[in-house]
């Protein structure tokens, strides 16, 4: 019995084939417009600055107790 082994591309033919199709999904994605950017970049500065002071907040208050509890 002869099976048909079917022989795999070549790199350079795959990695043409990956980009081809990579700027196909790129051209259907939406863009956030400069403002909408600007928007989400601030947002998330702000959130992370938050959650950095809370974890701030409870890592001197952990702290604090330590020194009560074992000092």
């Amino acid at each position: 019995m002869a099976e048909q082994v079917q022989k795999k591309p070549s790199v350079y033919k795959r990695f043409v084939k990956f980009v081809k199709e990579v700027r196909s999904e790129l051209k259907k994605v939406i863009w956030p417009s400069r403002s909408q950017l600007i928007n989400y970049t601030l947002t998330v500065i702000v959130i992370c600055l938050i959650l950095g002071v809370v974890v701030w907040l409870f890592d001197a208050l952990f702290g604090f107790l330590y020194t009560l509890v074992f000092a």
